[in-house]
């Protein structure tokens, strides 16, 4: 899944830090989002395991399944 500016609507690319936007050069953290709701997700690492956790009743989110949204720092 491609992740695009909420400014511009042009694709991001992904950095180590999160995304950077070339057409308007701005940098962006991705939060990760709960595909069904949209809310943010309760993220819970243990044992070198990362798992996300929707608090709105739709439980253990996979990794896979995570809606990762921009965020401007």
């Amino acid at each position: 899944m491609e992740t695009i500016c909420p400014d511009c609507r042009q694709p991001l690319e992904q950095t180590a830090g999160g995304a950077h936007c070339v057409t308007c050069d701005k940098d962006f953290q991705l939060e990760p989002r709960c595909p069904d709701c949209h809310q943010p997700l309760e993220v819970l690492k243990a044992c070198g395991a990362v798992d996300y956790f929707c608090q709105n009743g739709h439980g253990l989110i996979s990794k896979k399944r995570v809606d990762w949204q921009p965020v401007p720092r």
